[in-house]
């Protein structure tokens, strides 16, 4: 884990979705102020899906500068955008047809490609909008991101060479309990933002999140985040912080 990290235990749903959508809102806010965007990379899941929701609420969507703000993934299946399974497809389910952002301004992975060749194709959709240089990587503003019961982030599995990846951006990979492609941003990319927010919720999710922070010894990808020049921040529900103690986070 990185060395600096916050700790905010939500104490219902609603509370854990109204600072999500917070976090989003301060982030978007300093980044236009700092260098006129915000580019942000968010996960698919359940866990965040009250967040997005509450983007489209008036009462939030009107505080974010939506026609600066750049969305991006951090992972997604090779599916169609119909599939319940797309990152993407409910993402526009949950709030991007429904708030003043132009279709020009999120940024989907290709998942309708071969996956090499739309992680390839990513990669480059990378580089030219950040204006990277060899070896660059993209500086996102704030990385969202979720952990599974496994302590996987992104599709970056435990065990999976992809966790190796030192020079690529982008990473065509298969899923733990399926062969279904996915494309996946790597680790030198993750560890890359300004912010990254783990969004963790739920009983199911209390034995990892008691696991990740009482070992020492590097098991879980979740670990491996270790920002470069940001900080972390996880936000937790009650229920997946059921087994965290004092002694346990201190």
């Amino acid at each position: 884990m990185g060395l600096k990290f916050e700790i905010i235990i939500a104490d219902d749903p609603f509370e854990f979705a109204r600072i999500g959508v917070d976090i989003f809102i301060s982030s978007a806010k300093e980044s236009v102020q700092r260098h006129g965007q915000f580019m942000v990379a968010i996960p698919g899941g359940t866990t965040p899906t009250p967040i997005y929701k509450l983007f489209a609420v008036d009462e939030y969507c009107s505080k974010i500068p939506w026609s600066a703000t750049h969305i991006f993934w951090v992972d997604d299946r090779c599916v169609p955008v119909t599939d319940k399974a797309s990152n993407y497809g409910r993402a526009l389910e949950n709030f991007l047809d429904s708030v003043p952002i132009s279709s020009a301004n999120f940024h989907e992975m290709p998942v309708y490609l071969q996956s090499e060749q739309g992680a390839s194709t990513y990669e480059l959709d990378l580089i030219d909008f950040f204006r990277l240089k060899h070896g660059e990587f993209p500086v996102f503003d704030l990385v969202f991101l979720g952990v599974g019961a496994d302590g996987h982030i992104a599709s970056l599995f435990p065990g999976s060479s992809s966790l190796n990846e030192k020079d690529r951006l982008v990473l065509a990979v298969k899923g733990s309990d399926s062969e279904i492609d996915r494309l996946t941003l790597t680790l030198p990319v993750l560890n890359n933002a300004r912010k990254i927010i783990f969004l963790v919720a739920g009983k199911g999710k209390a034995q990892i999140v008691h696991d990740l922070f009482k070992r020492k010894q590097i098991k879980f990808p979740a670990q491996l985040i270790k920002p470069v020049k940001g900080d972390v921040m996880w936000l937790l529900d009650r229920d997946a912080a059921l087994l965290l103690k004092e002694t346990t986070i201190g």
